[in-house]
C-alpha cells in the first residue's frame, strides 16, 4: 500500500490510519493541486483565517498533524485530513477540479477496502500507476522486488526495538551511504529530486544495488540477532559495504558508473527550448 496517491500524475502524500480505518490527506499538497498556487502553503493560512472570519469556524479542530516527508526529505509536521474533512475544505476553494477531486477521493477510498480484503490488489495497482506513468515492466518488476526486500527489512527492524521513523529514516541513509557513497538526500540532489522518491527515479542498477545492501543488511542482522538502532546500525554498514564493493568491481570492470544523475523527471521548459 503506498502513502504516495496520485491525482492526474500529481503526487498527494498520505497517512492510513489502522485504528480508524481511514485515509488522511496532506492538505497542503491537495492545496496546490487545485489551485495550482506557487505557495500552497501561504494559501492554506489566509484561507483558515477567511473562514474563520466568513463562518466563525476553525478549520485547524477538524485536521490532525502528522510527520510526512518534506521536500527536503526530512520528516515534517504537516496538517493531513480525512475524507469527510477534506470534502468539507474543497468546498472553500474555489477550482474546476473540485469535482473531479472528489470523485477521485471517493475512488482512493474504495479501493482501500478492496485492499483490505484482498491484499494483492494493492500490488496490481502500483503495477498499473508505473505503467502509467511510462516505466518499463523490467524496470517494474526490479522496483517491486526491490520493495518487498525492503519491506522485509523494516519487519525485522520493528520486531528488533526499531519502531520511530527518524530511526527508520537515520538506518537507511547509514544503508545507503555505505553502498553509493552518497547521504540520501545527495543522491536526490544528484538526480534533481524534490519531494519524489528516490527508488522511484533509480535505474534498474541502482534498483538491484540498493536490493543487495537491504537484503545484506537484513540476513546480517538476522544472524547476529541485532537488537535495537545501534547494533542495526553496525548490520545496516556491514550490509552497504557488501553492495559497494560488488559495485567498485563492477564499475572497474564495465567502466560505467552505478549511481548517476538520470532520473525519469519530464525535460523542464529550459532544455526543452534548446532542443
Amino acid at each position: 500500500m503506498s502513502n504516495i496517491k496520485l491525482f492526474e500524475s500529481k503526487q498527494v502524500r498520505s497517512h492510513w490510519d489502522e485504528k480508524e480505518e481511514q485515509w488522511y490527506f496532506s492538505i497542503i499538497d491537495v492545496v496546490e493541486i487545485l489551485t495550482n498556487s506557487s505557495n500552497p502553503r501561504d494559501y492554506w493560512f489566509k484561507m483558515k483565517i477567511r473562514v474563520k472570519t466568513d463562518d466563525g469556524f476553525e478549520l485547524s479542530t477538524i485536521c490532525r498533524q502528522f510527520k510526512l516527508k518534506a521536500t527536503d526529505g526530512k520528516m515534517r509536521e504537516t496538517d493531513l485530513a480525512n475524507t469527510q474533512t477534506l470534502l468539507r475544505i474543497i468546498q472553500s476553494i474555489p477550482s474546476p477540479k473540485a469535482e473531479p477531486f472528489k470523485q477521485w477521493l471517493a475512488k482512493v477510498g474504495y479501493e482501500r477496502m478492496q485492499e483490505i480484503s484482498d491484499p494483492g490488489q494493492s500490488i496490481d495497482r502500483a503495477r498499473e500507476n508505473w505503467q502509467k506513468i511510462g516505466r518499463s515492466e523490467k524496470w517494474i518488476q526490479q522496483r517491486m522486488t526491490g520493495q518487498e526486500t525492503r519491506n522485509k527489512l523494516t519487519d525485522y527492524w520493528k520486531e528488533s526495538g526499531v519502531e520511530k521513523p527518524d530511526e527508520f529514516a537515520l538506518l537507511t541513509n547509514i544503508i545507503h551511504q555505505e553502498w553509493t557513497g552518497l547521504t540520501v538526500k545527495k543522491h536526490k540532489d544528484l538526480k534533481g529530486l524534490k519531494t519524489q522518491n528516490l527508488c522511484d527515479h533509480m535505474s534498474e542498477a541502482e534498483l538491484i544495488f540498493t536490493a543487495l545492501a537491504e537484503l545484506s543488511t537484513r540476513q546480517i542482522a538476522e544472524t547476529e540477532e541485532s537488537q535495537g538502532l545501534l547494533e542495526n546500525a553496525k548490520a545496516g554498514k556491514k550490509g552497504g559495504k557488501i553492495a559497494k564493493d560488488t559495485r567498485l568491481k563492477l564499475e572497474e570492470l564495465t567502466g560505467k558508473k552505478i549511481v548517476t544523475d538520470e532520473n525519469f523527471l519530464p525535460p523542464s521548459k529550459e532544455k526543452s527550448k534548446l532542443k
